[in-house]
């Protein structure tokens, strides 16, 4: 097979090609040990840190992207409901599914705590790259104020 042309090449879609990795910047800036290049956070580790970088995310708050974020700093303002844990489940699934590719969502549990005024809640989803492996992320979501 000879060399391909540039779009012949960009938009390819065969079945040869190699599952993906993914990675991403690591947020907490830690150093590469031996180079002052910043770490890179690969696969599951990419997946969760997104996952969870779009349900702490407000609307607004992604610079040019206004569509992105979730409403659930809202949500923990009201008060402690059945009904208000099962719109902060909703919120969380349709934020996931409209905006990770890379995560299949299983499903999304918020159960109120009620001692400390905060819900816990359960994201289970498989990567795509590694559909046999279900991940269980655990996020405890209080109000700040």
């Amino acid at each position: 097979m000879g060399a391909k042309d540039a779009y012949t090449d960009g938009t390819y879609q065969g079945q040869e090609r190699a599952a993906q990795l993914y990675s991403d910047i690591d947020l907490f800036f830690g150093p590469k040990t031996g180079t002052n290049d910043i770490n890179k956070v690969t696969d599951f580790t990419a997946v969760k840190r997104s996952v969870r970088n779009l349900v702490l995310t407000n609307f607004y708050e992604k610079p040019f992207h206004p569509e992105i974020g979730s409403g659930v700093r809202d949500i923990l303002f009201e008060p402690m409901t059945p009904i208000t844990a099962y719109v902060l489940t909703m919120k969380i699934e349709e934020v996931i599914e409209n905006f990770e590719p890379r995560a299949r969502l299983v499903g999304v549990t918020a159960t109120p705590n009620l001692d400390n005024n905060a819900y816990n809640v359960s994201i289970e989803f498989y990567v795509v790259n590694a559909p046999t492996e279900l991940v269980n992320m655990e996020v405890l979501l209080e109000r700040l104020r």
